[in-house]
């Protein structure tokens, strides 16, 4: 109860100071991606290629740097979130790039988060190399019901032997309401555009499945897209829209497209430029898009890329970039190529 006291308390300080929120009260939740750029343990796991995340291997990954890994995740994971709720942070978090369960579990039990109480829901998926997507939640605020893996299925005969990440789908309860999570984490850019196309189309179906079952149900599609929000995988054949005026019923919004178009920040750097390729999507059933702050049922409030100075690198040739755990075979002892995601909800309190 009293996280839940101090999350209305962060709330009421964030939103009552407009005249449209004066004398109500509000609950606040947080929910965010953050891709861990390969958390891998150092235990080969039979059929999967993870012979990069040996102690054998040139780079020598070892327990000490597999320690010093989880310490890392763990301290962004428990800050994400604390913009606007202080000591409470995310209710759930979407993350890829995770070798297995022992690794989630490993995780859990770093003490920013197992204090936290912070549990996971992984299926173990198709990836050659063994990454994966999983949901990390706080069970004081996220209540799962059930979560299906649904694959990615090639569209050409030829591609009939192509296997990447699944979508992995969760419901579940989020402040009392009904809510779906689709993690994402779409072929890279050393595929072309085609088999992003085709991510997109998918999830497109998945979103509307949930849809069908539940018209009410609230969807946060999340994950590593490797796709900007105005390419076509995400603008046309995902749906999202780029401006909130323009979503229809049981549409997609894409808050994330003006960060990129119109203010320049991004969550990854490459050759000097931002790209955002980590994006959470969300569909009409938690925006106001008749300009009305109605929080009388759970709705998007604000969002922002997740930033502290330590997350980049301060010197040398990427001075500005994220800095990462391991790059050109050294060490780094860093966090993530990737800059995290957070999306912040409110409810009104009857």
């Amino acid at each position: 109860m009293k996280y839940l006291k101090f999350t209305l308390l962060i709330a009421l300080m964030t939103v009552c100071s407009t005249q449209c929120f004066a004398e109500k009260k509000f609950s606040a939740y947080a929910v965010g991606f953050y891709n861990l750029e390969n958390l891998f343990d150092t235990i080969h796991d039979a059929g999967k290629n993870d012979y990069e995340y040996l102690p054998t291997a040139s780079g020598k990954w070892n327990t000490m740097k597999y320690t010093s890994k989880l310490a890392n995740m763990s301290r962004v994971l428990s800050e994400m979130g604390t913009d606007l709720l202080k000591g409470v942070g995310c209710a759930m978090i979407g993350v890829t790039e995770i070798e297995n369960d022992n690794v989630l579990t490993d995780l859990c039990n770093q003490e920013p988060l197992k204090e936290r109480g912070y549990n996971f829901i992984h299926i173990e998926g198709p990836d050659r190399r063994g990454i994966d997507c999983a949901l990390l939640y706080n069970p004081k605020f996220f209540t799962p019901e059930r979560a299906v893996l649904h694959p990615y299925v090639p569209e050409l005969a030829k591609d009939s032997g192509y296997v990447t990440r699944g979508f992995l789908t969760i419901t579940g309860s989020l402040a009392g309401e009904h809510v779906g999570v689709v993690i994402n984490h779409w072929p890279s850019r050393f595929a072309t555009g085609y088999y992003r196309d085709l991510a997109g189309k998918q999830v497109r179906v998945v979103k509307d499945s949930l849809l069908k079952a539940d018209p009410d149900i609230k969807i946060f599609i999340m994950g590593d897209m490797n796709d900007d929000p105005f390419c076509d995988s995400m603008a046309k054949h995902l749906g999202a829209r780029q401006e909130l005026k323009d979503v229809e019923d049981g549409g997609l919004w894409n808050p994330w497209w003006n960060i990129l178009a119109k203010e320049g920040r991004g969550t990854l750097l490459y050759d000097g430029s931002w790209n955002l390729f980590d994006q959470i999507v969300m569909n009409s059933n938690l925006l106001n898009r008749d300009g009305r702050n109605d929080f009388s049922t759970l709705k998007y409030y604000k969002h922002n890329v997740f930033s502290r100075d330590y997350l980049f690198q301060t010197d040398g040739k990427y001075k500005g970039s994220p800095l990462r755990t391991k790059a050109g075979g050294a060490w780094l002892n860093g966090y993530s190529d990737h800059l995290p995601v957070v999306v912040y909800l409110l409810k009104e309190q009857k």
